[in-house]
């Protein structure tokens, strides 16, 4: 199975069809209510929904997930019956399959409840027809590249006895969202320097997005937090919270981090932990949603 635990829960649908051609004769009979099994549409329901639940059960390669709704319609012509099937879940990974799965077992359900009436029958078509949800749906684009600087707060990293891995992981994953990184910079956690450094990047540099790693801790030397609060002129709490909840969910400990977010003039300042493991994982747990921030930023609303 394709490893998923990095990735954030957004609300998935899928919506797929399923096609059975068949008769005039025995759709008649089918809304006469004569079908010596019984009726296969409600059958193909309840048939429809047990397969979204169970998917997992017959697609090795698709996630158990928790499944939210099933909707099952039916739209019956003079010589076919096509079944649609709506399926949504807040989940990591989409609901297509399940989607798919559902159909196909509805149309399956009516065959096999008509068959002795009807050898004409064939399924004719099972697709997809939409599926929202997935990271794509949030990607948003940009008449110019955003900008941004990436700044390391460690004394031991400053200092030449560390090498720093956050702040590049940071760098890399900026540049495959296609931001342009302008300045990179290690300094060491000194309160007046980073409060110059964050001044400069929003005053005088002008950059849309700044992001820093280190200095959220308890230590008597992390004081990230202290300067933000000498920065930033708009809070914006959503951002640190959604960091430390993807976390707290993969360690214990992501509820310590003192990181916050705010703006300063159009410029957003992020605050990530110094942990290579903690960036990489407040990374995944922003993007790509955290670039719409620079849309409303600049008027376009949400």
């Amino acid at each position: 199975m394709i490893d998923i635990s990095n990735k954030t829960k957004t609300l998935r649908t899928a919506v797929a069809t399923g096609t059975l051609k068949l008769k005039n004769e025995t759709i008649l009979l089918i809304r006469q209510g004569k079908i010596p099994k019984g009726d296969p549409l409600p059958v193909a329901k309840v048939a429809a929904i047990q397969a979204a639940k169970n998917t997992s059960q017959i697609i090795p390669y698709c996630h158990p997930l928790p499944v939210d709704y099933v909707g099952v319609e039916f739209n019956i012509g003079e010589n076919f019956i096509e079944v649609s099937v709506t399926v949504k879940a807040i989940y990591k990974t989409g609901v297509e399959m399940e989607a798919l799965t559902a159909a196909s077992v509805a149309v399956l359900t009516i065959y096999d409840m008509t068959k002795m009436l009807d050898e004409t029958m064939t399924i004719s078509e099972i697709k997809l027809v939409s599926k929202t949800g997935g990271k794509s749906d949030f990607k948003t684009s940009y008449e110019r590249p955003l900008r941004a600087a990436v700044l390391v707060m460690s004394d031991s990293i400053a200092a030449g006895t560390k090498s720093d891995l956050s702040g590049k992981l940071i760098v890399e994953r900026l540049k495959k969202e296609l931001v342009e990184v302008v300045d990179y910079k290690i300094i060491p956690d000194e309160l007046e320097q980073i409060v110059s450094e964050l001044i400069r990047y929003a005053d005088e540099l002008k950059l849309d997005l700044v992001m820093t790693t280190g200095g959220t801790g308890f230590s008597s030397r992390d004081c990230t937090p202290e300067a933000m609060a000498k920065v930033v002129e708009l809070e914006v709490p959503g951002i640190p919270e959604a960091a430390r909840s993807f976390g707290q969910e993969r360690t214990p400990y992501s509820m310590l981090s003192r990181a916050s977010a705010g703006l300063r003039g159009n410029t957003l300042i992020v605050n990530l932990p110094g942990s290579k493991k903690g960036v990489a994982e407040s990374l995944n747990a922003l993007f790509p949603g955290l670039l719409h921030s620079f849309r409303m930023i600049s008027g376009g609303g949400h």
